[in-house]
This record gives C-alpha cells, sequence and structure tokens, in this order.
C-alpha cells in the first residue's frame, strides 16, 4: 500500500540540531548527569524498576556544544496481551557534560544564572499544582521515562523515522447492542421489525431526529437511499420501505433523549466508574514503545459506524459511514515484534514493518475513500520532529522570497500564456494566502483554491480592484474585496476573457503539481503550502514588534489575540457566531456590572467611615450610570439565586460521595442551615438598598476600603477587556493559526519578552506539544 502522508511528514533537509540553529541562544539551564544503575530483571527480561531522572533536570541548548546520546537496541519482550517495552538504553551512558568542545565529565554541581545549585533549585510551578503535588506524582509513576529531548540529540536519516517500534494496534467500536422490542421504527404508522444491521442505521438518524442536519433534504435523502441498501442487503422486513416521508422515528429519538437525560443526571460517583472502566479498556492502546522510548498514540479509536455530516453544504452528508472491520486495518509495527491481536475470529488486512513511515495503522473510509491513519500523539517526538521541520522549511523560504518574487513579477508579462498563468497564480498564493487548490470530483464539497478558481468566482471593481467569492476548505466562504498589482488585475480580466463562460476554469493552463514543479527550482521541498506558513509566521512577527512592552499582562494578552486575529483574516480562518456567543457576552457583562455594584457597596461604606470624604466629593460616591435601580435589583437577586445553587450542589455532591463509600447522608436539615447564610446575604442587600447604607465591618478603615476598591476597578478594566477581545473575535478563529500556521517560537519569544504566563497563550495540550518550542526559544528570537 503506497503511504498518502502529507508534505508536513516529509522530512525536511538535514539538521545537526537545533540549538545550532540562528537566532537560539542559551537557556542557561543544564541537564544532570543520569547516574546508570543495574536492573533487576524477571524471566521475561522486563525491568522490574526503573530510576527515574530528576524531573527538575533541563538540558543546555548551546550552539557550540552537542548533546550526543549512545542508545543501544535490544529485543522488546514477546507478549500478546499487553506492550511490554525492551530495557529502555541509558541516556546517561556514554554521555558527559562537556565544556569549551570536549573537556572531561566533571562531578562538580553545576549552577544556573543564580549561583544556585540546579539539583537545589525549585522547580517553576506550570499548572495549578503545587511543587509538593508534583513531586508526589512523579514519585508515584515509576514507569514513567525521562522527557526524550529530540531537537537537542543529533539528527538521523530523514528516511528513517524509527529503529524498534512496538504497539497493540487500534481499539474497536462496541458492537451495535438492539433497540428494545417495545422501539421500533414506524411505517405508516405501523412498527416495523428490523434487521440489527438495519436497525442500527436507522438508529442513527433516529438519535439526531431535532437536529439541522435531519431537517436537510439531501441529508435525508442520502441517509434513506443507504438506509434501503443495507435493508435489502439484510433481507428486508415485513413491511415494504420505500418513501422516506412515511418514516417515523419519534419512538427511537424518544428512547436515545432519555438515555442522555439519564447518562446527564448520574452521580459523579456513577460517571467516575464508567470513566475508570473506559480508561481501563484503552490504557494499553495509549502508549506506544518508540526505540525504547514510551510514546503517546494520537488517535488509537477506530471511528464507530454513523452519519457523515460534512462541512458546509456537502453533497455526501447523510451517507452511512460504514463500520471498519479489522480486515481492512493495516497495521505497521516493528521486525521481530508480538503482532496485536485483531479482535477474536478476524484478521488483519496486512502486518507492514515499514520504518521510513511514522503512522501504526491505516485503513481506508467508505464516504470519500480517503486513507485514514494513526499516528502518534501531538506531543509524541515524531509529531514534534514534523512540526518543527515545517516551520524551519518556512524560515528557510526567507532566503529566497526576494528571487522568487522578483521572477513572478518577471512573468506576469510573460507571452507564454502558461507562464503568465503560473506567475499571476503565484501572486495570489504569496500575497493573498489562498490555497494551491485542486480538482474535485462531482461527488465532491465544491471547495476551490487558487489554481481551481472559476469564472464566476471573480469579479472587477476598476481601477484594480478584484472581488473573490468563492468556497474555500471546509466550504468556508472566502469573500475578499482587495486592491492588487495592476498587472494582475489586467491578467485576471484576460483569463476571464471569452469565450470562456460560467464554470470554465481561470487558470486552464496550470494545476498545483505543475506550480509545485516549478518551485522546486528555487528550494527543495518548496511547496505552495510553504508560502501559507511563510506568510502567516512573518505576519505575526510584524504585529508583535508593533506592540509595545507596557500595561498589564491582560493589555498584552488582547494585544497578542490582535496579533493572531491579523493572521487569522490573511488565511482566512473564519467562523459563524456561535449560538452560544450572545449568552456567553451577556454573562460578562453581567460580570461587570456585578463588580461595579460590589464596588459602589464599598463606597458606600467609604463615605460612612469619613463622611467629610463623601461630602468633598459626591460624585465619587455616585452608582455608575448603568447602575438603575431595577438593574440591581436584577443583579442581587442572580448574586443571591447563584449562591443558593452553590450551597445546593455543593451538599447534593457531599451527599454522592457519601453515598459512593457507604457513609451516612447529609440530612436535609443540613441544607437548611447551610442554607440560612444566604438568607442573611439576601437580607443584608434588601436592608441596604431600603436604608441606603451598607453594614461596616469591624476594623474597616478608609485605607483598606479604597485598596478594594483599587482591586475591583482594575478587575473591572480586565474584564472589559476580556469582553472586547471575545466580541472581536466572534466571527474569527484564532486556534487554526495558532496551531499549524504561526511558528509557535513566536509565541513563546512574546511570553518571554513580554513577561506574559506561556499557560495564558498555550493551553496544556499546546503546551505539551510545542514543548520544543517553549525550550528552545528565548525573548530574542526571532522567525
Amino acid at each position: 500500500m503506497t503511504n498518502a502522508l502529507s508534505d508536513e511528514d516529509v522530512p525536511l533537509s538535514q539538521r545537526k540540531s537545533l540549538a545550532a540553529n540562528k537566532g537560539v541562544v542559551d537557556t542557561g539551564k543544564k541537564r544532570k548527569s543520569a547516574t546508570v544503575k543495574s536492573e533487576t530483571h524477571d524471566d521475561d527480561h522486563v525491568p522490574l524498576k526503573k530510576k527515574r531522572a530528576t524531573a527538575a533536570a533541563v538540558a543546555p541548548t548551546k550552539a557550540k556544544s552537542k548533546s550526543k546520546e549512545i542508545k543501544k537496541e535490544e529485543k522488546p519482550a514477546k507478549s500478546t496481551a499487553s506492550v511490554k517495552p525492551s530495557p529502555s538504553p541509558s541516556k546517561a551512558s556514554g554521555k558527559s557534560t562537556k565544556m569549551n568542545g570536549g573537556s572531561k565529565p566533571t562531578s562538580e554541581p553545576e549552577y544556573d544564572s543564580d549561583d544556585k545549585p540546579l539539583a537545589k533549585r525549585k522547580m517553576k510551578k506550570i499548572d495549578s499544582k503545587t511543587d509538593a503535588e508534583e513531586t508526589s506524582t512523579q514519585e508515584k509513576e515509576e514507569e514513567e521515562e525521562e522527557f526524550y529531548k529530540w531537537w537537542e540529540a543529533e539528527s538521523n536519516d530523514n528516511s528513517v523515522k524509527w529503529t524498534t517500534l512496538v504497539h497493540n494496534g487500534v481499539l474497536f467500536p462496541p458492537p451495535y447492542e438492539p433497540l428494545p422490542s417495545h422501539v421500533k421504527l414506524k411505517y405508516n404508522g405501523v412498527p416495523v421489525a428490523l434487521p440489527p444491521d438495519a436497525e442500527e442505521v436507522a438508529g442513527f438518524f433516529g438519535a439526531m431526529l431535532e437536529t439541522e442536519h435531519a431537517k436537510n433534504k439531501v441529508f435525508q435523502s442520502n441517509f434513506f437511499s443507504d438506509f434501503k441498501d443495507v435493508l435489502k442487503q439484510c433481507g428486508g422486513s415485513h413491511l415494504k420501505i420505500e418513501k422516506f416521508e412515511h418514516c417515523d422515528f419519534t419512538d427511537i429519538f424518544n428512547y436515545y433523549e432519555e438515555k442522555r437525560i439519564q447518562k446527564k443526571a448520574m452521580t459523579a460517583a456513577e460517571k467516575k466508574k464508567i470513566k475508570e472502566e473506559k480508561d481501563k479498556l484503552e490504557e494499553k492502546y495509549k502508549v506506544c514503545y518508540l526505540d525504547g522510548r514510551k510514546e503517546l498514540v494520537g488517535n488509537f479509536r477506530i471511528e464507530p459506524p454513523g452519519l457523515f455530516r460534512g462541512r458546509g453544504s456537502h453533497p455526501k452528508t447523510g451517507k452511512l459511514k460504514e463500520r471498519v472491520m479489522p480486515e481492512q486495518v493495516t497495521i505497521n509495527i516493528g521486525l521481530n515484534t508480538p503482532i496485536p491481536q485483531p479482535p477474536d475470529g478476524h484478521e488483519w488486512a496486512e502486518v507492514k514493518h515499514d520504518n521510513t513511515v511514522s503512522w501504526l495503522a491505516t485503513w481506508k473510509e467508505n464516504i470519500n475513500g480517503a486513507q485514514k491513519y494513526v499516528f502518534l500523539a501531538a506531543n509524541s517526538s515524531l509529531k514534534g520532529m514534523s512540526d518543527f521541520k515545517k516551520f524551519e522549511k518556512a524560515r528557510e523560504l526567507k532566503n529566497h522570497i526576494t528571487g522568487i518574487r522578483n521572477d513572478y513579477t518577471k512573468e506576469l508579462k510573460d507571452e507564454l500564456m502558461a507562464n503568465r498563468q503560473r506567475a499571476t497564480a503565484m501572486y495570489l498564493i504569496d500575497v493573498l494566502a489562498l490555497r494551491a487548490g485542486g480538482e474535485k470530483g462531482e461527488d465532491e464539497a465544491d471547495t476551490v483554491g487558487c489554481c481551481s478558481l472559476r469564472y464566476e468566482h471573480v469579479a472587477f471593481k476598476p481601477p484594480n480592484t478584484v472581488v473573490f467569492d468563492f468556497l474555500g476548505k471546509d466550504s468556508i466562504r472566502y469573500y475578499q474585496e482587495v486592491k492588487i498589482d495592476q498587472q494582475v488585475y489586467k491578467n485576471l480580466k484576460l483569463f476571464k476573457k471569452a469565450p470562456k463562460k460560467f464554470g470554465d476554469q481561470l487558470f486552464d493552463r496550470l494545476d498545483p503539481p505543475t506550480l509545485n514543479r516549478h518551485l522546486q527550482n528555487y528550494m527543495p521541498g518548496l511547496t505552495a503550502k510553504v508560502f501559507r506558513t511563510y506568510n502567516a509566521s512573518k505576519t505575526m512577527q510584524d504585529q508583535l514588534d508593533k506592540i509595545e512592552n507596557k500595561g498589564t499582562v491582560n493589555e498584552k494578552y488582547v494585544a497578542y489575540n490582535a496579533a493572531n486575529r491579523t493572521v487569522a483574516i490573511l488565511c482566512n480562518h473564519q467562523r459563524t457566531v456561535s449560538k452560544a456567543h450572545e449568552q456567553s457576552v451577556g454573562k460578562i457583562e453581567d460580570k461587570i456590572l456585578e463588580i461595579k455594584l460590589q464596588r459602589y457597596r464599598l463606597k458606600l461604606m467609604m463615605g460612612q467611615v469619613d463622611p467629610e470624604m463623601k461630602k468633598s466629593d459626591p460624585e465619587y460616591f455616585q452608582p455608575d450610570t448603568e447602575l438603575d435601580d431595577s438593574t440591581i435589583e436584577r443583579l442581587i437577586d442572580q448574586i443571591v439565586q447563584r449562591e443558593k445553587d452553590k450551597v445546593t450542589k455543593k451538599f447534593q455532591k457531599e451527599n454522592e460521595k457519601r453515598a459512593a463509600e457507604n457513609g451516612e447522608l447529609l440530612p436535609e436539615s443540613e441544607l437548611t442551615t447551610r442554607m440560612k447564610v444566604v438568607e442573611e446575604l439576601e437580607a443584608e442587600y434588601k436592608k441596604e438598598r431600603k436604608t441606603g447604607k451598607a453594614e461596616i465591618r469591624n476594623g474597616m478603615t478608609v485605607e483598606k476600603l479604597q485598596a478594594q476598591i483599587e482591586k475591583l476597578t482594575e478587575r473591572i478594566v480586565n474584564t472589559t477587556l476580556q469582553l472586547k477581545d471575545k466580541e472581536d473575535n466572534s466571527t474569527v478563529a484564532l486556534t487554526t493559526s495558532k496551531i499549524n500556521y504561526i511558528d509557535p517560537r513566536l509565541t513563546v519569544m512574546f511570553a518571554k519578552k513580554y513577561n506574559v504566563p506561556i499557560e495564558k497563550l498555550f493551553s496544556k495540550t499546546l503546551r505539551e506539544k510545542f514543548k520544543w518550542a517553549i525550550e528552545s526559544a528565548d525573548a530574542n528570537w526571532r522567525f
């Protein structure tokens, strides 16, 4: 089977190490040399205990110093039940701390920039866990290996991805559970006894009966056509089902709706038990061993059968996604390694031992005939290398971009029409960040890119404005009115000239493969998609350079998002305003009003503590203009109700926990007692509204009240910034450009240069995915 991996999976030109790249400097952090200790083994040669490397140890990143590791290859332990790794080669063996390129290893303690031994230095708090909790967790995870810093290791042959690979295959979805006997599809009001396979397909539609998809005529037509085919293959039913309009899925919908409600109403203990069972089932599929290193597997689950949704107006929406069987799945695993056992009674389609590819399993889905793959997780070394090489390829384009632009500018007037079309397409891909595009079949969504633009996709407004209107990737509409180079404007009008008409290709002498072959002449591995990554990262660098290093963390965060938004707009990463957006905005607006109400109450107290202040500056003690009487009453009711809900939920959770532990339940009288605190708060608000005076607690001084007012004012500013940021980004998807197109080292540079916590810019998942960027880029790094 040919490997249809994306261009991003193709290795780039060889590089010695990330530390040798321009712009990467010494972080001042060094890794402690680990002491090699002997391991006790059982009869299967599996280590019984491993000594973990010091968690705080981090490796240096120096241009003049190379980190070398000697790896020993050992055959993995044989097992048919679960993965058992080979004894991991010690990372410390054969490795020493070198100075000036090659002095002898030293036993002196290593120091950081503050002259404190690294061994004694406290670990920085990254997440919500305390240092003690982190240490405790690490001690429990005896089997966890030291994180492999692939970006500091010497590069291997680009054609070889691994030497040994051990994994447990893929997890198939559970078999279909038939509906209860009283739940049936009705045809013309008559219950129909369906064969299990056909009943499963009917259930797919019935479960989503109230969704927008199920009301789509194309969705209905595609579903019903596939449903009838499955029914025919199963031998049919006692009633001849011919028309969709006569089918009644109400009973099926009600059954699945009841199950959803039951699931939502489960106690925390019940949910925990289900999760534990699920985790236990998935545990052996979650990891693999790559060259002896423990790595997480990404999408190890085979997608369950269902109805295809598709994006936008997809012509295949509603078609049946068939159940994938083991006979369709090809496994890729190390040679002389135990092959994962397929489900009972089944066999794999094929077993390969191809170490030039990074996938663990593959199969073809039936909707579009696309090849699906199981890869390692986003934070794995192979995925990290792929990301790193992709962004390094975009950085390499910097050295060629001027020559490329000069050439295509000259060719805009070329007498050969093929060259002129190619130059015009290169301009649009470079300047407007359009995707290259390609031919689509009749049964695929009508999405286009630059090379597949048609007559109807462009319109003109003299002297040099072009209106682009087409469906891009994922059926996202691309509508832009842009001023372009005058010669490009003339060329596009020429490409649209008669006898071309509606439906004809604008670039009828160009396709993506031809364009990419031409680009290879400038730089090995250069394709049209590299321009998109280059321009996104270059734009982000330019936008970040404009941000002044001042203001609060929240102000800097909003400025960062504004820069990200510029890139997202360039890449046409749009989204429709979510249904929950208005509700979310309303909550933030109410949050701001509640903080203003708290601030007003503190001012009332201050005026009571020092009446002279109120006389000298009466305006300061007035409520904000938004806080009229009706708004204040609404906010108070809202605050009180929220507190009541908190008390009730906490009480219920405590009883759920006690029930799970077979303990004595708290009586309802306990809830009544706890609720009295909220009732006292409500009474206090009512009294305050009636008298115009707030209750002053002991020890309250003007200074203390002023300090609290200042804190609330700062919260109002930050929350208002959050609201503005949410409104500005309501129609733009920032995540796609941040993950796939903006070099993550730019975000790391911004965090370090502007003193913004990286947690505010990267989620935990992204911090794991881009660990290589976090540890290799500093405040002075540039794209």
